[in-house]
């Protein structure tokens, strides 16, 4: 704890630009601050100011240990902020966010379990097939699936989730069943523009990655829509397992060139990055982050046992 006042003095007294200052600022005594230096300096073995009457200057080891010193103080700040966040009850409005289904199916159950739990928040669930601006629109959290680009957003993983083609057996009667990627240009598919705006199927990994043009028989922004085309026997869907995961248990759907998948697409809890966070979003990510794994292991479909096996690397 010297050591961190210690610390926090010499911290202080670049800021204000002056030991006076810096005593002033810390409500304590001149000597006390030139004493807490003195030991720094002395404990460090290294010259941190040059000091004259009328300035002070940083040296190099003082330049260079105060932007450490920075980083620690705000570390501890932050460590401390967590703990106090974790002792106060939450309430008031908490905003979450997801996509449609998954939001549905795994975090609305968890989050109406969370609101009996805290009376006292007011839980708004907005779930949307899109990116959603989490600062832009007042989201709290976000359930992202996918790579997350950099940001200043705060990720906490909870799993992964695989891209499947599935058909119904119907279907796969009829039309027979694709023997490798390029095989799927030439079926009747089904789109989820949810998943591929486009008409572009990804399949493979790394160098062996390759992208497949279909021509849709029908496509549409709702997933519901796009499963119930796919079990109709309309065409071969591109999905992401848990999606599908009901359906491939119960038959109604039979997965199709599985060696050719491509690897999980991770699972993140995500919140702006604050030095402080409140406590609402704390409570919020400790107890969705262990359901939504236990979900997302539960609706896992398995890498084929033949394929280069990205799951075993995640």
């Amino acid at each position: 704890m010297d050591k961190l006042r210690a610390m926090a003095t010499f911290v202080r007294i670049v800021e204000t630009g002056s030991l006076t200052a810096a005593a002033e600022s810390m409500r304590t005594s001149l000597p006390s601050v030139v004493r807490g230096l003195a030991e720094l300096e002395r404990l460090l073995d290294a010259r941190l100011l040059n000091r004259t009457t009328r300035r002070i200057a940083l040296t190099d080891e003082g330049r260079e240990y105060l932007e450490r010193a920075k980083r620690v103080l705000a570390e501890v700040e932050e460590a401390e902020a967590a703990l106090s966040a974790r002792r106060v009850a939450p309430k008031g409005r908490l905003r979450v966010t997801a996509s449609v289904l998954f939001g549905r199916l795994h975090v609305a159950p968890a989050v109406i379990a969370f609101a009996e739990k805290h009376p006292a928040v007011r839980v708004e669930l907005v779930l949307l097939d899109r990116t959603v601006d989490l600062i832009e629109e007042g989201i709290d959290l976000g359930v992202r699936i996918g790579p997350l680009p950099d940001s200043s957003l705060v990720a906490v993983p909870v799993g992964a989730t695989r891209r499947v083609v599935c058909a119904s057996p119907a279907y796969l009667a009829r039309f027979g069943r694709p023997a490798k990627p390029e095989d799927v240009a030439a079926h009747r598919c089904v789109g989820f523009t949810g998943l591929s705006p486009g008409h572009d199927w990804l399949f493979g990994e790394g160098r062996s990655i390759q992208r497949v043009q279909v021509a849709p028989v029908i496509t549409s922004n709702q997933i519901d829509v796009a499963l119930q085309a796919c079990r109709d026997g309309l065409g071969l869907g591109q999905f992401l397992c848990y999606q599908v995961d009901a359906f491939l248990k119960s038959g109604e759907l039979v997965r199709v060139l599985a060696r050719s998948e491509p690897p999980p697409s991770p699972v993140n809890l995500v919140y702006p990055g604050t030095r402080h966070l409140s406590s609402n979003v704390r409570a919020v990510v400790d107890w969705l982050a262990p359901r939504l794994r236990a979900s997302l292991v539960a609706s896992a479909v398995p890498a084929s046992t033949t394929t280069r096996s990205s799951a075993k690397r995640r």
